[in-house]
């Protein structure tokens, strides 16, 4: 969970570095991909905890 916070943060602020910096706009496209990597990665790990086991 930790990691996943700390990756939305990282996203969030080049996000905000990209957009107020005149020629840093790799940055916002670098923050965009790390957020969507981000919440691929929660929404796997959450569908792995979810699933039942069928009864033996």
């Amino acid at each position: 969970m930790v990691l996943f916070l700390l990756l939305i943060i990282v996203a969030i602020v080049l996000g905000i570095i990209g957009t107020a910096a005149n020629g840093l706009g790799y940055l916002l496209i670098i923050g965009i991909l790390l957020f969507a990597a981000d919440l691929a990665f929660a929404a796997r790990r959450l569908s792995r905890r979810t699933r039942r086991r069928p009864p033996r």
